[in-house]
C-alpha cells in the first residue's frame, strides 16, 4: 500500500520552509538549514527567521557538502531531545555538524514505530511458538494413550500440534535478531532494542557509532552489538557464515566510504546489498525497512528493487516521509519501502 507518513514527534516541529531552506525546532532550540526540496517561497519574513533561529548553517562556497554554523549566544553545541511511543522511551543527543546534520532524522520516527511493533510481534510469536510446541508433545502423549473411542479426536489434536510445532521451527528460538545497516546515530537500533530485539548496529564511521552508543545509554538501554565496518563487506561475510535475522533495516547514503576506504555508490551497489540481505532475512515472520534519501529515487523504484531480491511479501508499504510546516506546506524528506512476511 502506498502511503505518506508523518510521525507525531513532540520534540520536533517544522516551523517554516522555502527558498531552499527549512526552519526547525529540536526540543528548545531552533535551527536554520539548507533544504534542496523546499522550492517554494517562505511564509515567514526574513526578520522572523533570524529572530527564531538559535543556529543558522551557512554553506562553504568551496564545498557544497560542508559549512559552518552561526550561533546565538544561548545556543549549546550539544543538547538532548526525547521521543516516546508506548514502552519505547528514547533520549538522543544532538549536535551541530560541519555537514549541516544534527544527529537525527525526525521523520524516521514513523519507521521506529514500525520496527518497535514488529519486534514486539516477533517476541509474542516466539512465546506462542514455545507454548504450541509444549502442547504438541502433550497432544502426542494424549493420542498415544487414548481409548479407541477417542482415537479420531486424538489424531486430529496430534495433527494440529504437529502443524503448530512446524511453525515454531521457522521462528527464532531466542530474542529476534535485528540488523541495522548504515545505522548512523541509532534511532532504529534503539527502537528495536527497546522492544526486546538482539540488535547488530553497523556503520563505517567510528565517531557516529560512539554517538549511537551514547544515545543507547541516555535511553537506559544496553546490549547492542556495535560493528564499525563497511556494510556491504559485513553482509557478504554474514551470508558466508549462514547467519539469519528476523529484521533488517537499511538507510544507505547516495555515496560513502567504508571503514577501510571501501567505496559505496548507491546505484552501483544496492542490487548486491539487497541480494545479500535476502539471504540473511528469515523466511517467515520477518520484516525489512529501506530508506532512500537520494533526490530522484522514488519509493516505487525502491519497491521494485526489493521485490526483485526478496519476492512478493505478505504486507508492504511504500511512499514518502514528510512533515508539514505551520503554513501547511508539506515537505518530503525521504522515501521508504517496508514489508513483513
Amino acid at each position: 500500500m502506498q502511503q505518506q507518513l508523518t510521525p507525531d514527534f513532540a520534540d520536533y516541529e517544522l516551523i517554516d520552509t522555502g527558498d531552499f531552506e527549512k526552519l526547525e525546532r529540536f526540543g528548545r532550540f531552533v535551527t536554520r538549514r539548507p533544504e534542496p526540496q523546499a522550492i517554494w517561497r517562505r511564509s515567514l519574513p526574513e526578520a522572523e527567521w533570524r529572530r527564531l533561529a538559535d543556529a543558522s548553517f551557512r554553506r562553504d562556497l568551496r564545498n557544497d557538502e560542508r559549512g559552518e554554523w552561526q550561533l546565538d549566544p544561548k545556543m549549546p553545541d550539544r543538547w538532548t531531545i526525547a521521543y516516546a511511543y508506548r514502552g519505547m522511551k528514547l533520549r538522543m543527543r544532538l549536535a551541530l555538524t560541519s555537514f549541516k546534520h544534527v544527529g537525527i532524522f525526525p521523520e524516521q520516527a514513523a519507521n521506529w514505530i514500525f520496527i518497535y511493533e514488529n519486534v514486539l510481534r516477533l517476541c509474542g510469536a516466539e512465546a506462542a511458538a514455545g507454548h504450541a510446541a509444549g502442547h504438541a508433545a502433550a497432544g502426542h502423549a494424549a493420542a498415544g494413550h487414548a481409548a479407541a473411542g477417542h482415537a479420531a479426536a486424538g489424531h486430529v489434536a496430534a495433527e494440529s500440534a504437529v502443524r503448530n510445532a512446524s511453525v515454531a521451527e521457522t521462528l527464532p528460538t531466542a530474542a529476534p535478531r535485528v540488523l541495522n545497516l548504515f545505522a548512523y546515530t541509532g534511532g532504529a537500533t534503539l527502537a528495536a532494542r527497546a522492544a526486546g530485539a538482539e540488535v547488530t548496529h553497523v556503520d563505517s564511521v567510528r565517531p557516529v557509532v560512539t554517538w549511537a552508543r551514547e544515545n543507547m545509554e541516555l535511553s537506559g538501554l544496553d546490549g547492542v552489538r556495535w560493528i564499525v565496518e563497511d556494510a556491504l563487506k559485513f553482509v557478504r561475510r554474514e551470508v558466508r557464515r549462514g547467519n539469519r535475522y528476523a529484521g533488517i533495516i537499511l538507510d544507505p547514503p547516495a555515496y560513502g566510504r567504508g571503514a577501510n576506504g571501501e567505496k559505496w555508490v548507491l546505484e552501483e551497489n544496492i542490487g548486491e546489498m539487497l541480494d545479500c540481505c535476502a539471504q540473511l532475512l528469515e523466511p517467515r515472520g520477518a520484516f525489512l525497512v529501506l530508506n532512500l534519501y537520494s533526490m530522484g529515487l522514488s519509493s516505487t523504484l525502491a519497491r521494485t528493487a526489493v521485490r526483485q531480491a526478496f519476492g512478493a511479501p505478505e504486507e508492504e508499504q511504500w511512499g514518502e516521509l514528510c512533515f508539514t510546516d505551520r503554513a501547511g506546506k508539506e515537505l518530503p524528506l525521504g522515501t521508504y519501502y517496508r514489508f513483513r512476511r
